[in-house]
């Protein structure tokens, strides 16, 4: 369905054609719409959080069936942004779910979303592991991971959040941060999960074994054949 389809579809018939003009002056269609589905649930989106794409459904479906067996799960989403993936995951698992972003803007949309979908989730401001302790049997991430250099599509360049976009060191420092700090959090059988670049596998899943030396770590595509997430899992044997 293109965005003009999008729009009749799940647009307000009233603003229709104020809706129409702002989708031809480059507007993504969601931000128009201001909601969209993610993994099944009604997520409220603005200019202050990324739209959810496929990809983070294909990363939340594969934690999902990784650790579905599991009970009393204790998850951290971090840069959760509008929540979906918080979301998802609270709705389909036994578990409790603590979400961080650094922009309080993004964490009202996030609360928001929450409330809607009647997830009990808890929030923190804050920069990736920085506000949370104790420890996690899932620590999930899609954080920004676009270099400053790298082209990207105009509509997203110039209407998504930058802040949620971008990233230092070629598109890295998020993960190498998450990385450096996340093995007091991670319990001895606890799981990461990134998604990625999908030029990135190789250098991460490096750096991660130099942290992690132990534990199974694996690059797996996306629907398009792409290497797009990243999983480090302790006590699996590699």
């Amino acid at each position: 369905m293109d965005a003009t389809g999008y729009l009749k579809k799940y647009g307000n018939p009233d603003t229709y054609e104020e809706d129409l003009k702002r989708l031809q002056k480059g507007e993504p269609v969601q931000y128009i719409v201001g909601t969209v589905e993610f993994y099944g649930y009604p997520i409220i989106v603005n200019p202050n959080v990324l739209i959810p794409r496929f990809e983070t459904e294909g990363l939340v479906e594969k934690v999902i069936q990784k650790v579905k067996n599991r009970s009393n799960l204790k998850i951290a989403d971090l840069g959760t942004g509008s929540g979906c993936i918080a979301i998802a995951l609270k709705k389909r698992l036994n578990c409790e779910v603590d979400a961080v972003d650094i922009s309080s803007s993004a964490l009202e949309v996030a609360r928001e979303n929450a409330k809607r979908n009647q997830t009990d989730i808890t929030f923190y401001e804050g920069d990736f592991l920085s506000p949370l302790s104790g420890s996690y049997d899932v620590i999930i991430s899609n954080p920004p991971y676009i270099a400053y250099d790298e082209e990207i599509m105009e509509i997203v360049a110039k209407n998504e959040p930058r802040i949620a976009l971008y990233a230092d060191d070629h598109g890295l420092i998020c993960y190498k941060k998450i990385l450096k700090n996340a093995k007091s959090y991670l319990n001895p059988s606890g799981m990461i999960a990134f998604e990625i670049g999908y030029q990135q596998g190789n250098i991460l899943k490096e750096y991660a074994q130099t942290i992690f030396p132990s534990a199974c770590i694996t690059v797996e595509k996306d629907l398009q054949g792409k290497d797009r997430y990243l999983f480090i899992e302790q006590g699996l044997l590699k």
